[in-house]
């Protein structure tokens, strides 16, 4: 295989377990277990890619897939996914909240991602700007307000670092930034989205706050967010991309 093309090709159905022709043209990506079963369960279609690194499930024109967690994950399915040529991708990814109105269980609506993770360098200079595609951030925000519910917008901070919550110097560089949520995904899909001509946008759940001692997640306040958030999650990532699918909608407004 000399191309990427051929190596996409033959990538991504063996890290998905999914043919290229079952995919749909409307991606939608996430990070957990629990989205893929949510999805499956409310239009009845079978979880593929049984261990598998990434799985996917499919209805009609949008397929979702959980590509792990982490920024060279995140790129590498954006990478992946040019074998498939999809319209839009959609990230439905969980955040910890910086500033205070982001509580928990809030949604976070990215105008741009500040690129602390470096794996974006590998796609694009880094004075290039992380952002999602405007058209599609609308389409999230419309399917937010119609069904009842509102949302932050701001910067979200990408970084490949984990455990960092015990690093007040590092916490004290995040105040700095201003940003509003931080995350270790974001960033990179918007900017090797960029790079590899697919519209992406971003919305964010915030699952913790790990500016306070109190608000860093733990296993029993993340059952908590799944119980609770995770399914209202999914179906505006869903909904939004119904909207652009029904109504016809061109979302690649960049020039690539």
């Amino acid at each position: 295989m000399n191309s990427k093309k051929e190596i996409v090709e033959d990538w991504l159905p063996r890290y998905t377990g999914t043919e290229l022709k079952a995919f749909g043209d409307y991606i939608l990506l996430c990070n957990f277990d629990q989205y893929l079963e949510l999805f499956a369960e409310r239009f009845g279609v079978e979880i593929k890619g049984a261990g598998k690194p990434m799985q996917c499930v499919t209805a009609g024109r949008i397929s979702l897939v959980n590509f792990g967690i982490g920024s060279p994950s995140a790129a590498t399915i954006i990478d992946l996914l040019t074998a498939v040529k999809p319209k839009a991708a959609l990230f439905l990814g969980k955040c910890g909240g910086l500033k205070h109105v982001a509580n928990v269980g809030s949604f976070v609506l990215p105008i741009a991602a500040i690129r602390g993770e470096g794996t974006s360098s590998d796609y694009m200079p880094p004075e290039v700007p992380a952002l999602p595609a405007f058209a599609l951030q609308k389409a999230i925000s419309t399917t937010i307000r119609d069904n009842g519910f509102d949302y932050w917008t701001g910067t979200v901070y990408t970084t490949n670092r984990r455990v960092w919550e015990h690093d007040e110097r590092f916490r004290e560089y995040l105040r700095k930034t201003r940003a509003i949520a931080v995350d270790m995904e974001t960033a990179t899909i918007f900017v090797a989205s960029f790079a590899n001509e697919i519209p992406s946008g971003a919305l964010l759940l915030v699952s913790d706050q790990p500016m306070l001692p109190e608000g860093i997640k733990t296993g029993a306040s993340d059952r908590t967010v799944d119980q609770s958030y995770v399914e209202k999650h999914l179906d505006i990532g869903i909904k939004a991309l119904e909207q652009l699918i029904n109504k016809g909608e061109t979302i690649k407004h960049l020039k690539f």
